[in-house]
Protein backbone atom coordinates (compact mmCIF):
# COMPACT_ATOMS: atom_id res chain seq x y z
CA UNK A 1 0.00 0.00 0.00
CA UNK A 2 0.97 3.81 -0.64
CA UNK A 3 2.15 5.19 2.61
CA UNK A 4 4.53 7.73 3.18
CA UNK A 5 6.17 8.01 -0.75
CA UNK A 6 2.98 10.56 -1.82
CA UNK A 7 3.77 12.85 1.57
CA UNK A 8 6.94 13.40 0.70
CA UNK A 9 6.98 13.93 -2.90
CA UNK A 10 9.75 16.64 -4.27
CA UNK A 11 9.25 19.63 -6.38
CA UNK A 12 10.30 17.36 -9.42
CA UNK A 13 7.46 15.08 -8.75
CA UNK A 14 5.32 17.28 -7.88
CA UNK A 15 4.43 18.63 -11.31
CA UNK A 16 3.93 15.43 -13.11
CA UNK A 17 1.21 14.45 -10.28
CA UNK A 18 -0.52 17.39 -10.03
CA UNK A 19 -0.61 17.63 -14.05
CA UNK A 20 -2.03 13.50 -13.35
CA UNK A 21 -4.73 14.49 -11.00
CA UNK A 22 -6.09 17.25 -13.01
CA UNK A 23 -6.42 15.12 -15.82
CA UNK A 24 -8.15 12.38 -13.58
CA UNK A 25 -10.44 15.50 -12.50
CA UNK A 26 -11.04 16.82 -16.70
CA UNK A 27 -12.00 12.85 -17.56
CA UNK A 28 -14.54 12.99 -14.59
CA UNK A 29 -15.81 16.20 -15.95
CA UNK A 30 -16.31 15.15 -19.17
CA UNK A 31 -18.33 12.16 -18.01
CA UNK A 32 -20.73 14.08 -15.90
CA UNK A 33 -21.23 16.20 -18.83
CA UNK A 34 -22.37 13.31 -21.44
CA UNK A 35 -24.51 12.52 -18.51
CA UNK A 36 -26.10 15.57 -17.48
CA UNK A 37 -25.51 18.04 -20.09
CA UNK A 38 -23.15 21.26 -20.01
CA UNK A 39 -24.89 23.10 -17.43
CA UNK A 40 -23.97 19.71 -15.09
CA UNK A 41 -27.25 20.27 -13.15
CA UNK A 42 -28.07 18.07 -10.32
CA UNK A 43 -30.62 18.43 -7.54
CA UNK A 44 -29.95 19.71 -3.84
CA UNK A 45 -28.70 17.16 -1.86
CA UNK A 46 -27.27 17.22 1.44
CA UNK A 47 -24.34 14.41 0.28
CA UNK A 48 -24.12 16.43 -3.21
CA UNK A 49 -22.85 19.52 -4.93
CA UNK A 50 -22.94 21.81 -8.35
CA UNK A 51 -20.49 19.88 -10.07
CA UNK A 52 -19.56 23.31 -11.64
CA UNK A 53 -19.29 24.57 -8.50
CA UNK A 54 -17.01 21.41 -7.81
CA UNK A 55 -14.81 21.78 -10.16
CA UNK A 56 -14.59 25.78 -10.06
CA UNK A 57 -13.81 25.16 -5.73
CA UNK A 58 -10.68 23.00 -7.36
CA UNK A 59 -9.07 25.85 -8.90
CA UNK A 60 -9.88 28.61 -6.69
CA UNK A 61 -8.56 26.57 -3.73
CA UNK A 62 -5.08 25.54 -5.63
CA UNK A 63 -5.15 29.70 -6.05
CA UNK A 64 -6.27 30.63 -2.83
CA UNK A 65 -3.09 29.12 -1.26
CA UNK A 66 -0.63 28.85 -4.18
CA UNK A 67 -0.41 31.96 -6.76
CA UNK A 68 -3.04 34.68 -4.52
CA UNK A 69 -0.86 33.77 -1.22
CA UNK A 70 2.37 35.72 -1.04
CA UNK A 71 3.86 33.63 2.05
CA UNK A 72 3.31 30.49 0.47
CA UNK A 73 7.07 29.59 1.05
CA UNK A 74 6.61 29.92 4.89
CA UNK A 75 4.13 26.91 4.98
CA UNK A 76 2.81 26.14 8.13
CA UNK A 77 4.15 29.39 9.76
CA UNK A 78 2.26 31.32 6.53
CA UNK A 79 -0.47 33.51 8.05
CA UNK A 80 -3.97 32.38 6.84
CA UNK A 81 -5.33 35.85 7.47
CA UNK A 82 -2.80 37.40 5.24
CA UNK A 83 -4.21 39.89 2.12
CA UNK A 84 -4.66 37.84 -0.92
CA UNK A 85 -3.71 38.71 -4.33
CA UNK A 86 -6.30 39.33 -6.46
CA UNK A 87 -8.27 36.56 -8.30
CA UNK A 88 -7.66 36.19 -11.96
CA UNK A 89 -11.31 36.22 -12.44
CA UNK A 90 -12.08 39.76 -10.91
CA UNK A 91 -10.42 41.00 -14.47
CA UNK A 92 -14.08 39.74 -16.02
CA UNK A 93 -15.67 41.59 -12.52
CA UNK A 94 -16.05 37.76 -11.03
CA UNK A 95 -16.13 37.33 -7.57
CA UNK A 96 -14.37 34.20 -7.01
CA UNK A 97 -13.74 34.46 -3.22
CA UNK A 98 -17.99 34.77 -3.32
CA UNK A 99 -18.24 32.03 -5.48
CA UNK A 100 -16.04 29.14 -4.44
CA UNK A 101 -14.79 29.89 -0.87
CA UNK A 102 -16.13 27.03 1.28
CA UNK A 103 -15.54 27.79 4.34
CA UNK A 104 -18.26 31.26 3.98
CA UNK A 105 -20.33 29.96 1.06
CA UNK A 106 -23.20 28.21 2.67
CA UNK A 107 -24.02 24.60 1.09
CA UNK A 108 -27.45 25.74 -0.46
CA UNK A 109 -26.38 28.81 -1.47
CA UNK A 110 -24.22 26.85 -3.78
CA UNK A 111 -27.16 26.07 -6.21
CA UNK A 112 -28.13 29.93 -6.30
CA UNK A 113 -24.90 31.28 -7.69
CA UNK A 114 -23.49 32.94 -11.06
CA UNK A 115 -21.42 30.47 -11.51
CA UNK A 116 -18.89 30.75 -14.71
CA UNK A 117 -20.03 28.14 -17.62
CA UNK A 118 -18.42 25.04 -17.48
CA UNK A 119 -16.21 26.57 -21.07
CA UNK A 120 -14.90 29.29 -18.68
CA UNK A 121 -14.80 26.75 -15.47
CA UNK A 122 -12.07 24.73 -17.99
CA UNK A 123 -10.46 28.28 -18.38
CA UNK A 124 -10.01 29.29 -15.36
CA UNK A 125 -8.80 25.65 -14.45
CA UNK A 126 -6.28 25.35 -17.23
CA UNK A 127 -4.79 29.12 -16.13
CA UNK A 128 -4.72 27.88 -12.44
CA UNK A 129 -2.74 24.80 -13.15
CA UNK A 130 -0.17 26.80 -15.08
CA UNK A 131 -0.02 29.35 -12.22
CA UNK A 132 0.58 26.60 -10.04
CA UNK A 133 3.06 25.01 -11.63
CA UNK A 134 5.04 28.04 -12.51
CA UNK A 135 5.83 28.98 -8.89
CA UNK A 136 6.14 25.43 -8.28
CA UNK A 137 9.75 25.76 -10.05
CA UNK A 138 10.21 28.76 -8.00
CA UNK A 139 9.44 26.96 -4.24
CA UNK A 140 12.24 25.61 -2.18
CA UNK A 141 12.28 21.90 -2.45
CA UNK A 142 11.57 21.19 1.50
CA UNK A 143 8.54 20.72 3.08
CA UNK A 144 7.89 24.16 3.86
CA UNK A 145 8.42 25.67 0.30
CA UNK A 146 6.20 22.57 -1.10
CA UNK A 147 3.56 22.34 1.86
CA UNK A 148 1.37 24.32 -0.08
CA UNK A 149 1.53 22.17 -3.12
CA UNK A 150 1.16 19.22 -1.45
CA UNK A 151 -2.08 20.19 0.32
CA UNK A 152 -3.43 21.15 -3.39
CA UNK A 153 -2.58 18.05 -4.84
CA UNK A 154 -4.30 16.26 -2.03
CA UNK A 155 -7.21 18.63 -1.91
CA UNK A 156 -7.88 17.51 -5.79
CA UNK A 157 -7.78 14.14 -5.01
CA UNK A 158 -10.40 14.18 -2.53
CA UNK A 159 -12.40 15.84 -5.07
CA UNK A 160 -12.37 13.52 -8.05
CA UNK A 161 -13.13 10.95 -4.93
CA UNK A 162 -15.98 12.51 -4.34
CA UNK A 163 -17.07 12.86 -7.97
CA UNK A 164 -17.29 9.30 -8.28
CA UNK A 165 -19.03 9.11 -5.16
CA UNK A 166 -21.68 11.23 -6.64
CA UNK A 167 -22.10 9.88 -10.08
CA UNK A 168 -22.79 6.35 -8.24
CA UNK A 169 -25.76 8.80 -6.12
CA UNK A 170 -26.65 10.15 -9.74
CA UNK A 171 -26.64 6.94 -11.48
CA UNK A 172 -24.05 7.44 -14.15
CA UNK A 173 -20.76 5.97 -14.98
CA UNK A 174 -18.22 8.03 -14.44
CA UNK A 175 -15.49 5.92 -16.45
CA UNK A 176 -12.59 3.93 -14.40
CA UNK A 177 -12.52 3.80 -10.49
CA UNK A 178 -9.20 5.09 -9.63
CA UNK A 179 -7.67 2.38 -8.86
CA UNK A 180 -8.65 -1.78 -9.39
CA UNK A 181 -11.25 -3.71 -6.87
CA UNK A 182 -8.64 -5.42 -4.22
CA UNK A 183 -11.75 -8.47 -3.73
CA UNK A 184 -10.42 -10.12 -0.71
CA UNK A 185 -10.72 -14.21 -0.04
CA UNK A 186 -13.63 -14.98 2.53
CA UNK A 187 -11.51 -17.34 4.18
CA UNK A 188 -9.10 -15.69 5.15
CA UNK A 189 -8.59 -16.55 9.07
CA UNK A 190 -8.60 -13.35 11.96
CA UNK A 191 -5.76 -11.84 13.28
CA UNK A 192 -4.38 -11.50 16.71
CA UNK A 193 -2.78 -8.63 17.32
CA UNK A 194 -0.61 -8.98 20.67
CA UNK A 195 -0.79 -6.46 23.29
CA UNK A 196 1.34 -3.11 22.91
CA UNK A 197 2.00 0.59 23.21
CA UNK A 198 0.60 2.43 20.02
CA UNK A 199 1.35 6.00 18.79
CA UNK A 200 -1.22 7.54 16.45
CA UNK A 201 0.06 10.60 14.92
CA UNK A 202 2.20 11.39 12.05
CA UNK A 203 5.81 11.56 12.58
CA UNK A 204 8.59 12.08 10.79
CA UNK A 205 9.47 14.10 7.60
CA UNK A 206 6.82 14.95 5.19
CA UNK A 207 3.26 16.47 4.79
CA UNK A 208 0.71 15.90 7.25
CA UNK A 209 -2.83 16.81 8.01
CA UNK A 210 -3.08 19.14 10.96
CA UNK A 211 -5.27 16.14 12.86
CA UNK A 212 -2.93 13.75 11.78
CA UNK A 213 -0.39 14.93 14.10
CA UNK A 214 0.28 14.45 17.88
CA UNK A 215 1.82 12.16 19.23
CA UNK A 216 -0.92 10.17 20.98
CA UNK A 217 -0.16 7.37 22.83
CA UNK A 218 -2.28 4.13 23.44
CA UNK A 219 -1.90 1.50 25.33
CA UNK A 220 -3.59 -1.80 23.43
CA UNK A 221 -4.78 -5.52 24.46
CA UNK A 222 -4.45 -8.02 22.55
CA UNK A 223 -7.39 -8.03 20.14
CA UNK A 224 -8.99 -10.02 17.21
CA UNK A 225 -10.08 -8.42 14.25
CA UNK A 226 -11.08 -9.40 10.55
CA UNK A 227 -8.20 -9.98 8.23
CA UNK A 228 -10.29 -7.89 5.83
CA UNK A 229 -13.54 -5.83 5.25
CA UNK A 230 -16.82 -8.04 6.11
CA UNK A 231 -18.31 -9.41 2.68
CA UNK A 232 -21.67 -9.63 1.51
CA UNK A 233 -21.59 -12.93 2.10
CA UNK A 234 -21.20 -11.89 6.60
CA UNK A 235 -23.64 -9.40 5.95
CA UNK A 236 -26.67 -10.59 4.25
CA UNK A 237 -27.67 -13.29 6.43
CA UNK A 238 -27.96 -10.03 9.27
CA UNK A 239 -30.82 -8.69 6.39
CA UNK A 240 -32.49 -12.24 6.09
CA UNK A 241 -32.69 -12.62 9.97
CA UNK A 242 -34.51 -9.41 9.83
CA UNK A 243 -31.79 -7.28 11.48
CA UNK A 244 -33.39 -3.83 10.15
CA UNK A 245 -36.98 -4.87 11.19
CA UNK A 246 -34.99 -5.85 14.94
CA UNK A 247 -34.60 -2.35 17.68
CA UNK A 248 -32.24 -4.29 19.96
CA UNK A 249 -29.45 -4.35 17.08
CA UNK A 250 -29.74 -0.94 16.36
CA UNK A 251 -28.48 2.22 18.55
CA UNK A 252 -30.69 4.91 19.97
CA UNK A 253 -29.24 7.14 17.08
CA UNK A 254 -29.04 4.49 14.39
CA UNK A 255 -32.70 2.92 14.86
CA UNK A 256 -34.18 6.69 14.68
CA UNK A 257 -32.15 6.89 11.29
CA UNK A 258 -33.41 4.05 10.31
CA UNK A 259 -37.18 5.07 10.95
CA UNK A 260 -36.75 8.20 9.49
CA UNK A 261 -35.03 6.76 6.03
CA UNK A 262 -37.61 7.63 3.18
CA UNK A 263 -37.83 5.22 1.54
CA UNK A 264 -37.70 2.73 3.98
CA UNK A 265 -35.11 0.64 4.46
CA UNK A 266 -34.99 -3.33 4.79
CA UNK A 267 -31.60 -3.81 3.29
CA UNK A 268 -28.47 -1.72 2.17
CA UNK A 269 -28.25 1.23 -0.22
CA UNK A 270 -27.81 0.05 -3.86
CA UNK A 271 -29.02 -3.49 -2.99
CA UNK A 272 -32.56 -5.54 -4.29
CA UNK A 273 -33.63 -8.81 -4.36
CA UNK A 274 -34.25 -10.70 -7.56
CA UNK A 275 -35.53 -13.92 -9.04
CA UNK A 276 -31.78 -14.75 -9.90
CA UNK A 277 -30.80 -13.73 -5.92
CA UNK A 278 -29.17 -10.39 -4.52
CA UNK A 279 -28.45 -7.76 -7.03
CA UNK A 280 -26.21 -4.57 -7.00
CA UNK A 281 -26.53 -0.94 -8.60
CA UNK A 282 -23.38 0.34 -9.56
CA UNK A 283 -23.47 3.66 -11.56
CA UNK A 284 -26.88 3.08 -12.55
CA UNK A 285 -26.52 -0.30 -13.63
CA UNK A 286 -27.74 -3.81 -11.92
CA UNK A 287 -25.88 -6.62 -11.76
CA UNK A 288 -25.31 -9.58 -9.66
CA UNK A 289 -23.93 -8.90 -6.57
CA UNK A 290 -20.46 -10.84 -5.62
CA UNK A 291 -20.59 -12.08 -2.20
CA UNK A 292 -17.39 -12.47 -1.32
CA UNK A 293 -16.91 -8.41 -2.18
CA UNK A 294 -16.43 -6.29 1.03
CA UNK A 295 -19.93 -4.79 1.50
CA UNK A 296 -20.47 -1.05 0.69
CA UNK A 297 -22.22 2.29 1.05
CA UNK A 298 -23.26 0.96 4.55
CA UNK A 299 -23.14 4.06 7.55
CA UNK A 300 -21.70 3.73 10.58
CA UNK A 301 -25.17 2.62 11.94
CA UNK A 302 -26.04 -0.39 9.95
CA UNK A 303 -22.07 -1.55 10.42
CA UNK A 304 -22.57 -0.87 14.71
CA UNK A 305 -26.38 -2.95 13.87
CA UNK A 306 -24.43 -5.97 12.17
CA UNK A 307 -21.54 -5.83 14.92
CA UNK A 308 -24.18 -5.93 17.51
CA UNK A 309 -26.26 -8.84 15.76
CA UNK A 310 -22.86 -10.88 15.57
CA UNK A 311 -21.56 -10.48 18.69
CA UNK A 312 -18.50 -7.99 17.54
CA UNK A 313 -17.60 -4.97 17.03
CA UNK A 314 -16.24 -1.62 15.57
CA UNK A 315 -12.32 -1.66 16.00
CA UNK A 316 -10.93 1.96 17.41
CA UNK A 317 -8.72 3.58 15.56
CA UNK A 318 -5.88 2.68 16.93
CA UNK A 319 -6.20 -1.12 16.62
CA UNK A 320 -6.94 -0.49 13.27
CA UNK A 321 -3.78 1.56 12.76
CA UNK A 322 -1.77 -1.09 14.37
CA UNK A 323 -3.42 -3.57 12.98
CA UNK A 324 -2.57 -2.29 9.18
CA UNK A 325 1.14 -1.57 9.74
CA UNK A 326 2.19 -4.48 12.11
CA UNK A 327 -0.07 -7.57 10.62
CA UNK A 328 0.93 -8.74 6.76
CA UNK A 329 -2.34 -10.48 6.62
CA UNK A 330 -4.19 -7.77 7.17
CA UNK A 331 -6.05 -6.26 3.87
CA UNK A 332 -7.36 -3.01 3.38
CA UNK A 333 -7.88 -0.47 0.64
CA UNK A 334 -11.17 -1.68 -1.48
CA UNK A 335 -13.71 0.64 1.12
CA UNK A 336 -13.34 3.26 3.68
CA UNK A 337 -13.76 1.36 7.37
CA UNK A 338 -15.93 2.82 9.79
CA UNK A 339 -14.27 1.99 13.05
CA UNK A 340 -15.43 3.16 16.72
CA UNK A 341 -13.67 6.32 17.56
CA UNK A 342 -15.11 9.75 17.31
CA UNK A 343 -12.98 12.23 14.99
CA UNK A 344 -11.52 14.09 17.86
CA UNK A 345 -8.08 16.01 17.97
CA UNK A 346 -4.79 14.59 19.45
CA UNK A 347 -3.24 16.30 22.30
CA UNK A 348 -1.50 19.47 21.24
CA UNK A 349 -3.69 19.88 18.23
CA UNK A 350 -2.51 22.99 16.39
CA UNK A 351 -4.85 23.78 13.36
CA UNK A 352 -2.91 24.46 9.79
CA UNK A 353 -3.14 27.17 7.79
CA UNK A 354 -6.27 25.93 5.89
CA UNK A 355 -8.50 26.51 9.20
CA UNK A 356 -11.45 24.94 7.99
CA UNK A 357 -9.84 21.39 7.17
CA UNK A 358 -10.19 19.67 10.86
CA UNK A 359 -11.16 22.15 13.75
CA UNK A 360 -15.41 22.25 12.83
CA UNK A 361 -15.56 18.57 12.40
CA UNK A 362 -14.14 17.46 15.65
CA UNK A 363 -18.14 17.00 16.69
CA UNK A 364 -18.12 12.88 17.48
CA UNK A 365 -18.49 11.58 13.73
CA UNK A 366 -16.94 8.51 13.36
CA UNK A 367 -13.06 7.84 11.83
CA UNK A 368 -12.99 6.17 8.92
CA UNK A 369 -9.89 4.29 7.83
CA UNK A 370 -8.44 2.53 5.24
CA UNK A 371 -9.11 3.97 1.32
CA UNK A 372 -11.69 2.73 -1.28
CA UNK A 373 -11.78 1.97 -5.42
CA UNK A 374 -12.23 5.31 -6.14
CA UNK A 375 -9.05 6.79 -3.70
CA UNK A 376 -6.43 7.66 -6.03
CA UNK A 377 -2.88 5.69 -4.79
CA UNK A 378 -1.49 9.62 -3.61
CA UNK A 379 -3.99 9.49 -1.23
CA UNK A 380 -3.57 6.10 0.31
CA UNK A 381 -1.98 5.97 4.08
CA UNK A 382 -2.91 3.79 6.53
CA UNK A 383 -2.18 6.77 8.94
CA UNK A 384 -4.53 9.28 7.64
CA UNK A 385 -7.72 10.05 9.25
CA UNK A 386 -11.09 10.52 7.18
CA UNK A 387 -14.35 11.67 8.76
CA UNK A 388 -18.06 11.27 7.85
CA UNK A 389 -21.09 11.93 9.88
CA UNK A 390 -22.67 8.46 10.55
CA UNK A 391 -25.81 8.45 8.35
CA UNK A 392 -23.69 8.54 4.76
CA UNK A 393 -24.31 5.55 2.84
CA UNK A 394 -22.71 7.69 -0.31
CA UNK A 395 -19.27 7.17 0.45
CA UNK A 396 -17.16 3.59 -0.83
CA UNK A 397 -17.11 2.50 3.18
CA UNK A 398 -17.85 -1.02 5.23
CA UNK A 399 -16.34 -2.33 7.81
CA UNK A 400 -14.38 -5.11 9.32
CA UNK A 401 -14.90 -6.37 12.62
CA UNK A 402 -13.15 -7.04 15.76
CA UNK A 403 -14.33 -10.01 18.55
CA UNK A 404 -15.75 -9.01 22.07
Amino acid sequence: MVDSAARNLKRAELGPALQAVRERTLQLCAAFEVALGPELRVPNRPELNPPLWELGHVGWFADWWIARQPLRQQGLQADPLAPRLPARQARRGVDADALYNSSTVAHDLRWHLPLPDLRRTREDLAASLDDTLALLKLARDDDAGLYFFRLVLFHECMHAEAAVYMAQTLGFDPGATATAARPDSPGMSPLTVPAQPWTLGWSGPGFAFDNELGPCNVALEAFEIDAQAVSWARFLPFVSAGGYQTREHWSPAGWDWLQGAQPALGAPRYLRQSGQGWEQQRFGRWQALDLNAPACHLTAFEAQAWCHWAGRRLPTEAEWEAAALTQPGFHWGAVWEWTASPFAPFPGFEAHPYRDYSAPWFDARPVLKGASTATLDLMRSARYRNYFTPERSDVMAGFRSVAR
